[in-house]
């Protein structure tokens, strides 16, 4: 077994160093300046910018929107220099700095509010606008006044996410698509996309923020883990995103980085249909789930066993953790038969789905597996196909704001509630957070509502992780970004 291992990742790496070649030959980086990037998730949506695939464009320094969500979690200025709240909470003004987009059009207060409006119609909705009536207007030139159908005290919170990036008018001229290609702000700029196996870029001189000082960046999409630490360890890549943790232990130490993370493993129970639409049968596969086995032997200590939906890298959450109460009691279940579902991009899921499996057979299940594709998955198990979903999840992905997560993903009207949850208790949990402003008392609501989510035993969290990013020897200024948006910027260079 081990020799095909060996001979698999062998014949990987061959591979890889074709698609990295250069003059300076295998192994070898190029003298030209540029970055060469192995990212794991291919773009899956044509690289629409409001789903998914809008985070490979924030990875790769190619988009960006009015603030952007720095390391404590908090909102920082990108193409708006400064804001202030406006209309009692219900609407904030920003202030557009002077800067350009890559097609040399000048960024407008009527730039930026063609472009919200658009991330606002489009369909389906932005995770990150779900819930939220939001509409901008231009107050002058250089002012926008971007205003929410109920108080929204995060909104500048809200508006660093990928998918509210802005582009420029010429990025919209054509009905239904976003033309990505030289009509972003960032540092870098989309020249050519290959289908889903790579990208080039550009690096854009005119950018605000001080020209970039790498010539551009080369992205290799390659979903197989194994591939993408074999490249690190030849040296084919220079920035190699999400590397296996069975992996980690024969790599140089010094080429890892490691940072905690909100990304958490989860297990999603299917609450509409099914076994587990009864409580007694959801608390019974809690109970039967040690949560250690998977941090210790899965994920070789590269994790932390799951507390709650919110984990170690929101440091204020385990002083703030509610006991969730009136949890169903367990009914041990007769041979009742279930299917999990999870994907394979991240190579340690199918892997907790077989822990899981027998787990769960030894508390008298019976389990079925089946791995999809990421894309395929989510839509699935919307649709409720499986029983259950073994899925990984950064909570702060979207917004920065647990709130939003809550409603995305635990609400009766969530757009991504994997789990099928309707229930009132959730829904008024996270309707009393919303309109919190003070730090302190928003926490606590928010812990609350996490309460609530686990008293339903529909969401169970086995592990929280630690990203692992790959840096090659010779680049320096690479962002490795607990929050999964930032990659390259405009000091990464070798």
């Amino acid at each position: 077994m081990k020799t095909c291992r060996l001979l698999v990742s062998c014949l990987l790496a061959s591979l890889l160093s074709g698609c990295f070649a250069s003059a300076g030959g295998a192994g070898a980086a190029p003298d030209d300046g540029r970055l060469r990037v192995a990212l794991a998730f291919a773009p899956s949506q044509n690289l629409s910018p409001y789903g998914q695939d809008g985070y490979i464009l924030s990875r790769l320094g190619v988009a960006e929107g009015l603030t952007r969500l720095a390391a404590d979690g908090t909102a920082a200025p990108a193409l708006a220099e400064s804001w202030r709240a406006d209309d009692a909470g219900r609407g904030w003004v920003f202030t557009v700095r002077e800067a350009r987009f890559q097609d040399g059009s000048p960024v407008t207060a009527a730039a930026v509010v063609a472009a919200l409006t658009r991330a606002a119609q489009a369909k389906p909705v932005p995770t990150a606008l779900g819930g939220v009536q939001l509409t901008a207007a231009a107050v002058d030139t250089r002012q926008v006044r971007v205003t929410t159908g109920t108080p929204d005290p995060v909104l500048p919170l809200r508006l660093s996410s990928p998918a509210l990036a802005v582009f420029s008018p010429k990025a919209y001229e054509r009905p239904g698509a976003v033309d990505l290609v030289g009509t972003a702000t960032g540092p870098f700029a989309l020249t050519a996309i290959t289908g889903t196996t790579a990208a080039t870029l550009d690096r854009f001189d005119g950018y605000w923020g001080g020209r970039a000082r790498a010539a551009g960046v080369d992205a290799k999409f390659v979903t197989d883990g194994t591939a993408r630490a074999n490249a690190l360890r030849t040296g084919q890549a220079d920035i190699v995103d999400t590397l296996p943790v069975a992996g980690l232990a024969s790599l140089d130490e010094r080429l890892v980085q490691l940072k905690a993370t909100p990304r958490n493993t989860v297990l999603y129970l299917n609450t509409r249909s099914g076994v587990f639409a009864d409580p007694g049968a959801r608390a019974a596969a809690r109970e039967a789930i040690d949560t250690a086995v998977l941090a210790k032997n899965v994920y070789e200590g590269y994790a932390e066993p799951g507390r709650g939906i919110f984990g170690p890298a929101l440091t204020w959450a385990a002083g703030k953790r509610v006991p969730p109460e009136g949890r169903a009691k367990a009914v041990r279940p007769a041979a009742a038969a279930v299917t999990i579902a999870t994907h394979g991009s991240r190579p340690e899921l199918p892997e907790v789905a077989q822990v899981l499996q027998q787990q769960l057979e030894k508390a008298g299940f019976t389990v079925k597996l089946t791995v999809l594709d990421p894309a395929r998955l989510d839509s699935d198990a919307l649709a409720g196909k499986f029983d259950a979903v073994v899925n990984s999840r950064n909570v702060l992905l979207e917004t920065g704001d647990p709130v939003s997560v809550l409603a995305s993903d635990f609400t009766c009207a969530g757009g991504y509630n994997l789990a099928g949850i309707c229930d009132r208790r959730i829904d008024d949990a996270v309707a009393a957070a919303r309109p919190v402003a003070d730090p302190g008392r928003r926490q606590d609501a928010v812990m609350a509502a996490e309460a609530a989510v686990l008293a339903t035993d529909a969401v169970v969290p086995l592990v929280h992780l630690k990203v692992a990013a790959g840096i090659g020897p010779s680049v320096q200024g690479a962002v490795p970004d607990p929050y999964e948006r930032a990659m390259v910027g405009p000091g990464t260079h070798r």
